[in-house]
């Protein structure tokens, strides 16, 4: 009997895992199916009915439609749902990228992604969302965060930032500029006054798991105080990632202090010892992230830390002024931008972070 018990309970458990997955396999398709019948409806409408008078023919037009189509399909197809479907295929022209966003994105993610003014600030959430397969709740608090100014991308000229987003779209692998940022929003460790490096650490080891969250999706961790062996003398690293998509080990330093040039020499020296005994075949060489209170611009502009695979970035242990910070770090993006297109950077280092 014990032996015919264990068989069914088998036998159940793999049908309820095929009766999940069909029933997840017509959710999707559902989603799917829905999300481009809005888009089609806000084509039509604005291709064929509105026909370039929006303002004023789309006052009249819209509520007229939406009294017809309510009483036979309910209140998704109300006038506020169809203005939104015609922006929404205003803001998404293609379909081909809606037909593929949509097999991971949901109505309520276009939602979320149609007041974004930048096309390219929309087209950034909308790769990272498919690939890193975000909520609707992680969805908005990473716009919440200005996690695509934080991120290197935005500080690169638009030409290249449309051109990685392109490559993502079309099954290419991540870079480095997608995957960092600065700053690092690291509030939630609830650090107290006075805090210590160690305390910083700690206080990262017991709540990895947002840690990771902020780093991004891919990384995981592999070691603390990771012991590096030169000659005679050990060194000891903070923490030790690996990135998935960027096959490569990633070291991370902690500094209460405004970055110093010292802290290259530091992370070069840990990067070469990883690079030469712990990267395995296959592997892009390791790439080191300096984690500091701050950093000046120019300081990180001559050093050239890009040609070193090194990143330096603020983190932020208290929640910043959101309007404060956004207007700041756009203020960045831009003069990042410019002086890359002026030629006044070093190769590379346009993607390094532009600190006040």
């Amino acid at each position: 009997m014990a032996r015919i018990a264990k068989t069914d309970t088998a036998l159940l458990a793999e049908l309820r895992g095929l009766i999940e997955q069909a029933r997840q396999h017509v959710a999707q398709a559902a989603n799917s199916t829905l999300t481009l019948l809005h888009w089609k409806l806000g084509a039509r409408i604005q291709r064929e009915i509105l026909q370039g008078q929006r303002a004023q023919y789309g006052e009249e037009i819209l509520p007229t439609l939406s009294a017809k189509l309510v009483p036979e399909y309910g209140k998704g197809f109300g006038h506020k749902n169809l203005a939104r479907m015609v922006q929404f295929a205003e803001v998404f022209p293609d379909e081909e990228i809606v037909v593929s966003l949509a097999r991971q994105l949901s109505w309520t993610h276009f939602i979320a992604l149609i007041p974004l003014k930048k096309p390219l600030e929309r087209e950034f959430y909308a790769e990272m969302c498919r690939i890193e397969r975000w909520s609707v709740r992680t969805l908005r608090e990473r716009i919440g965060s200005q996690l695509y100014l934080r991120t290197a991308i935005a500080r690169k000229p638009e030409a290249v930032v449309q051109a990685e987003i392109s490559h993502l779209r079309e099954g290419g692998q991540m870079t480095p500029d997608m995957v960092f940022r600065d700053p690092y929003m690291l509030d939630f460790l609830r650090l107290p006054d006075g805090y210590s490096e160690r305390d910083l650490e700690a206080a990262i080891l017991r709540d990895m798991e947002r840690f990771l969250l902020e780093l991004g999706v891919g990384f995981t961790f592999v070691a603390r105080q990771k012991r590096v062996t030169v000659g005679p003398d050990d060194f000891y690293l903070d923490l030790l990632f690996y990135h998935r998509q960027l096959r490569r080990l990633v070291a991370i330093e902690l500094k209460l202090e405004s970055f110093a040039p010292a802290h290259k020499g530091q992370m070069e020296l840990y990067l070469r010892w990883l690079d030469k005994y712990d990267r395995a075949p296959g592997e892009e060489s390791p790439i080191g992230l300096i984690l500091c209170a701050g950093a000046n611009a120019e300081q990180v502009e001559l050093m050239d830390l890009s040609s070193a695979n090194i990143r330096v970035a603020e983190y932020l242990d208290h929640i910043p002024d959101m309007k404060v910070m956004q207007a700041q770090l756009h203020r960045a993006a831009e003069l990042a931008r410019q002086r890359a297109a002026q030629g006044t950077l070093p190769r590379g280092e346009e993607s390094e972070g532009e600190q006040e």
